[in-house]
Formats: C-alpha cells, structure tokens, sequence
C-alpha cells in the first residue's frame, strides 16, 4: 500500500475512547468501524484498499478522489463524516528505513511547503514503542536542519507549517495537517433506536448526537402538514442518512397524524393539546420501536425551550411510554444546536421547515399533572395512535430519489404565458435579488392572504429551496387554484434568465 500506482494514501486514528475500553469491546468497535469505513468507500466510488495497523487505519486514495469539492477541502470528504475515526491526515508513506533516509525523504516532501515560511517539526513513534529504528529526537532534529535553509526558521510555539512524521513497524509518514473528524463511536456498536423527526434543528442534531454515540437509528414522523411537509422532512433526514449513516440503512417511518391531531382538537381540553400531541407522539415512536426491535427513543428537546418542555411537562411526557427516551440536547442552548446544524448540514433545509401544528394555546400548560394529562386521553380512541402506525409508509433513505416524493403537476421548471409570479421569500432577500416579474408577498401573509387571491389568474410560487413554495401551492390546489411552484427554487429560477427566453 502507498505504492506509485496509489501514491496518496488517507491515514484515520480511532476516537480516543477505544483506549478505554476492554481488549473484546475494542475488536467489536474495531469490526464495525472496518465495516462503516468500507461502506462509506463503496457508497463514493473509492476501492477498498484498507490496512489497520495499531490505532490507525490507512486507505489508498486514486489521484482523482470522489467526493471532493473544487478546492480539494478534506473536511468535507466523506472519510472525515465516519463516527469512531478521531482526525484525518493525508500522508506520503515510505518504507521502514535509518534516520539518513527518513531526513533525506522528509526533506524531499517539505522542502517547498516550508519555502519562506516558519516552520516546527513533530515526530512520533507509533505502534510498539520500544521497537528498534530512529528516535522521534534525532527525526526531529535532523530533519528541522535540513529544511532550515529553505524557511523563514523554526518557530516551536506558533509556526506557519507544522511538519508532521509518525515512525510506526510497518512505514513512516509524512503530513501536515490533522483534520479532525466527529469522534465518538463507531455507528451501530451501540445498538439501534428511532429517533423522533419533524425536520427542524433540533430534532436533526438530536439524531446526529445520538449516532455520534454508536446509535443506528430509524426516524419517525408524525406528519401534520400534508404532503409537502413530508417532503421538508425527508430532505432533512436524506441528509444524515447520505452524510453521516455509513454502514447503516436508516428508514423514515411516515406516519399521517392529522386524524390523531384532529381528535384531540375535537374531544380534549385546549390548553392540553400540545402535551397530548408530544404523548402520542412518544407513542407512535414505541410502536415503530417495538416493530424494529429498538428498546429506546431520541428527542430534541431542551428543557425549557418552550412551554411543553418545561421540567415538570417533560417528566410528564416521558411517561407516556415505559421505553428509554434520549434527549441528547437537554442542556443545549438554542445557538449551540444552531451551530451543530451548520456543521452536520442540515441547517439551510431545517429553517425552512415550518411548524405545520396550530395546536399551540394562547395559554398553554406549564406545569402539567399527570393526573390531569392521562384524565384528557380517557376522552380519546385507546386505539386511535397504534391505528396511524400501522398504516405508515416507509422510505429507505439512502435508496431514495427525492424525485419520488415530489406532488405531481405541482412543481413546474418555467413560468408559463400569463402567469403570476411570486417570490415568498423575505423581504431583505427579494431585495438582493429576484426574477424581473416576481411580486413580493412573504411566506407567512401569503399563507394568510391566499383565500382573497384572483381565482381566474394563473400563480407560480417560489422561495430559496422549494419547501415553502411547495406547501403553499399545495394548499390553494386544494382550495381550486392554478398553481404551482418553482422547483429547486429561487436559483434554479434565475438559472432561467439565462436559457432561452419563454415563450
């Protein structure tokens, strides 16, 4: 491995909490995360060409690595998105050799890197310790003099390029950058649970949390907002299943809610009606749960983010159901779960996904008796959850097109003769940007205002990415509009402005 044929090679060190483990649990961890790491090769395109030696596994790289972006950032590679693996280096690797060799190679390798730039040399010893073969020193030193002549010098505490040298039994290598991964343990060695999804932040970072911890997972969603908030959902859930689900076959679990939200609405007391939704919920979760063998269930809730996860309503909640629930972001701050988002890449899809539930009182229940709680559910259907979950519909994530889940006739790729355009995005946005005949009307005041529209006009709706145009046309179809909306958004649409002009 490492030979002229496959001149790169990925060099991946296990999460420090392997060490910690017991010699059989370390195998097992060790097993899986082989497996993931062979799936998340195979998924790209990249031949399997894997050597573990000690903490570290390394992968043979063609020259043209798939999954790359433009620039060559490895931070975005699918290697550095494998949980178990702890930082990233791409390395250059020679045959074991004496120090003469070892300088004579690195200097070779770095000379340019260094070139007019202060540099540091760190050097190591991996594997068997007391082996036979150079000092990590003597590396260091003779190699810092080396390429001393092609620098700006040696600076020990903060220098502009750290040459990195690992002696191991089996070869020596070269890099300089770390380029962390997510740490953690491997997905999967810690058993399966579904996790709760509605397509917002934090039900997504939940997720990611949870499998950051070992944890396959399946997702349920109990769906209130029709089909185009299965679509919000499923984009959303695609994400850690394309990204993040190496070695694991998550599914999403649709379940239609609105006949359990409506007999709630219809028999129960208002200021209930969030806590009865989150308890059937948790329910529906169970259900699912039981079908996939899977003993818990993860949330996104964060004590005191709103007014159903007061302390007192989520001890209430959990009650619901005699299996684990997880809520890995519990203590999290609103801006954390944001920023987790960002880096997982689930956060520009998840802020377009609305709340469909209009289940939320003016007055709601802070402080919840079970008592009270469980006398409300006595008004409703005992079989009315375990009905919804047995007629779910069930998509395989990282098989799906998500052309499949699209409404048809509702998304269109031009705007016809005549037709109305209008744009839904917010106001600042609009400004910075739009389609020469798009009128403005935000999302929100045209979801209000839609009933009053001309009804003899022809509309096409868009905003950034689809979802919200989506569910708004999906709405006045019913109502008996012509419409449709934009697919792929407000850059897809300007993409037009380019083509050929319409007809």
């Amino acid at each position: 491995m490492g030979d002229e044929r496959h001149p790169r090679l990925a060099l991946l060190r296990f999460s420090g909490e392997f060490g910690t483990k017991a010699r059989a649990t370390r195998r097992h961890f060790r097993s899986r995360l082989i497996h993931n790491l062979k799936d998340a090769l195979a998924h790209h395109g990249i031949p399997p060409r894997v050597e573990v030696s000690h903490d570290r596994v390394f992968v043979a790289l063609p020259e043209d690595v798939p999954g790359l972006d433009r620039d060559g950032d490895w931070h975005r590679h699918p290697l550095a998105r494998i949980f178990g693996f702890q930082s990233l280096s791409i390395v250059e690797r020679r045959p074991p050799s004496d120090l003469a060799a070892i300088v004579r190679d690195g200097q070779a390798i770095f000379q340019e890197r260094v070139r007019g730039r202060r540099f540091a040399v760190r050097a190591r010893r991996v594997g068997n310790r007391v082996a036979s073969g150079p000092h990590a020193r003597d590396v260091e030193r003779d190699l810092g003099s080396a390429l001393l002549h092609s620098s700006a010098g040696v600076d020990l505490e903060d220098p502009e390029v750290t040459v990195r040298v690992e002696l191991g039994e089996s070869g020596t290598s070269y890099f300089t950058e770390r380029i962390p991964g997510p740490g953690g343990l491997p997905l999967g060695a810690e058993g399966s649970a579904v996790a709760l999804m509605s397509g917002g932040f934090d039900s997504a970072v939940a997720a990611w949390q949870m499998q950051k911890r070992g944890v396959a997972l399946d997702y349920v969603f109990c769906n209130l907002g029709g089909p185009t908030h299965l679509q919000g959902v499923v984009r959303v859930a695609k994400v850690l299943a394309d990204r993040w689900s190496y070695g694991d076959r998550p599914r999403l679990h649709a379940i239609d809610f609105e006949p359990v939200a409506a007999a709630l609405q219809a028999h129960t007391t208002r200021r209930y009606w969030q806590l009865l939704l989150k308890r059937m919920m948790l329910r529906a979760a169970a259900g699912v749960g039981r079908r996939r063998r899977a003993p818990a269930i993860v949330t996104g809730d964060a004590v005191g983010q709103v007014s159903s996860q007061t302390l007192q309503n989520l001890t209430v909640v959990s009650r619901a159901t005699d299996q684990t629930v997880l809520r890995p972001l519990v203590g999290f701050n609103k801006d954390e779960i944001i920023e987790v988002a960002r880096h997982i890449g689930t956060f520009e899809l998840s802020k377009v996904v609305q709340e469909y539930c209009a289940m939320v009182p003016r007055r709601p229940a802070t402080r919840a008796t079970l008592e009270a709680v469980e006398a409300e559910e006595e008004k409703l259907d005992p079989d009315l959850v375990e009905r919804a979950v047995a007629t779910r519909s069930v998509l395989d994530l990282r098989e799906l097109d998500l052309a499949s889940v699209e409404l048809p006739d509702l998304a269109i790729d031009r705007v016809p003769e005549g037709a109305t355009l209008i744009d839904l995005r917010p106001l600042e946005s609009y400004r910075s940007g739009h389609h020469p005949d798009a009128l403005h009307l935000d999302f929100g005041r045209a979801l209000e205002a839609y009933g009053s529209f001309d009804r003899s006009s022809t509309y096409v709706l868009c905003c950034e990415y689809g979802l919200l145009s989506a569910h708004l046309a999906w709405h006045m179809r019913r109502e008996g509009f012509r419409v449709h909306h934009f697919r792929g958004g407000q850059r897809a649409l300007m993409q037009t402005l380019a083509g050929p002009k319409r007809r």
